[in-house]
């Protein structure tokens, strides 16, 4: 994941810029697409750490090349990050006492003023050269044993007291507080006069003006980009925009032997990689509506709980393969092969309008029948061979 994460975000940045990362990070859609194609569980809220972590690990050795910075994590990593972006300003000449700043006001507007029932552990801070930002953070309800994700843009933001946030991912969990929606000024303000006054009979009459039916013809808050993810693991036909997906696969099989054997050349990439090459391609160049069914590029690279299947360990090395020599001839001005994926992911948008194919259950199928021949491995361990597997069902 470390090294697919950072090849991706490196092809995405020559073709787009910087500030299009951002705002692809900023998008709940976007991430959890961008996670599911490099192999992780497509619905975990582990998939919030792991990406954060990867793009940690990938991209701070080349921090200085980029000019992306990822700072923060889970847990304790989280609490570093003031210190981090103040080191990181020091060294490329931005304000790092405002970012940590801003690092700590993030997070304390979705741990206090927005009370959901969440308790944030994972805080990751995204920063540029030139200071631009995004914020990713998790919260997680014990009790509930679900997760909810809030993206944080620094493009575009007003203030952090008015709607602020980019997008939240989570399912709701009916009326909560929040104290940073717009409409909330009022409430604000009242607080603050009472804190200033105080006096036990102010706030008695306070409690008694409220009036429930007045609060009821209030707005509703208006809609964010708004990911909530089905209960169950594993991956559904509905959970797939099949359309897109035959096409992802016909485009594979037809620009395939032109492109990837003929243009980049690269010993010991199949028709399989292409397949997996035309999903990153996507998440490279895609827009945000493409990125509604984010379950659809778990077939990239499977998952590591098997959910859709396991992770086929060759395809994948084969795919950083291909990625990183793209990237490389195109930081040298050779961009023929970054163009090679591009066409890749115009030609499936073509073919998806009448391409058609096997039902999701027949493909699934077909990556657990040569799954051992792929490298297939997950939590679970290696795939075994289908003879074997047919003897142990035996025994």
């Amino acid at each position: 994941m470390t090294r697919l994460g950072a090849v991706i975000t490196e092809a995405i940045v020559i073709h787009y810029g910087r500030d299009e990362l951002l705002a692809r990070l900023a998008h709940p859609f976007w991430f959890q697409s961008f996670g599911a194609v490099m192999g992780m569980d497509w619905h975990s809220s582990g998939i919030t750490t792991s990406v954060i972590g990867a793009l940690k690990r990938g991209l701070t050795p080349m921090s200085g090349e980029l000019g992306i910075h990822v700072c923060g994590g889970r847990g304790r990593n989280s609490r570093q990050t003031p210190d981090e972006l103040i080191a990181i300003g020091n060294r490329v000449g931005i304000d790092g006492g405002a970012l940590a700043q801003t690092s700590k006001l993030v997070a304390k507007v979705d741990s206090a003023a927005v009370q959901d029932g969440f308790d944030l552990y994972l805080h990751g801070f995204i920063v540029t050269d030139d200071g631009k930002w995004v914020v990713v953070q998790q919260g997680m309800n014990d009790e509930k044993r679900q997760a909810r994700r809030y993206h944080w843009h620094s493009e575009g933001l007003k203030g952090f007291l008015d709607s602020p946030h980019a997008a939240i991912e989570g399912r709701g969990q009916g009326e909560i507080v929040n104290l940073a929606d717009h409409r909330a000024d009022a409430s604000r303000k009242g607080q603050l006069d009472l804190l200033a006054s105080l006096g036990p009979d102010r706030i008695v009459r306070e409690v008694v003006a409220l009036d429930p039916k007045r609060q009821a013809k209030d707005l509703a808050q208006p809609m964010l980009p708004h990911l909530i993810m089905p209960a169950h693991h594993d991956v559904r036909e509905e959970d797939v925009n099949m359309r897109r997906l035959h096409g992802t696969l016909a485009a594979a099989a037809n620009r395939g032997p032109k492109d990837f054997e003929d243009l980049l050349m690269t010993p010991g990439v199949g028709a399989r990689t292409v397949s997996a090459l035309a999903m990153v391609a996507e998440v490279v160049h895609g827009a945000p509506c493409r990125f509604s069914d984010p379950a659809r590029f778990s077939l990239a690279h499977g998952g590591k709980d098997r959910h859709p299947f396991p992770v086929p360990l060759k395809v994948y090395d084969e795919t950083i393969k291909v990625m990183k020599s793209a990237v490389a001839k195109a930081r040298l001005g050779r961009e023929e092969e970054l163009q090679a994926l591009k066409r890749l992911d115009d030609q499936s948008r073509t073919l998806e309008r009448y391409a058609t194919g096997p039902d999701l259950k027949e493909i699934v199928a077909g990556e657990f029948s040569r799954s051992h021949e792929w490298g297939g491995r997950s939590v679970f361990g290696w795939e075994p061979a289908e003879d074997e597997e047919r003897g142990k069902r035996r025994g």
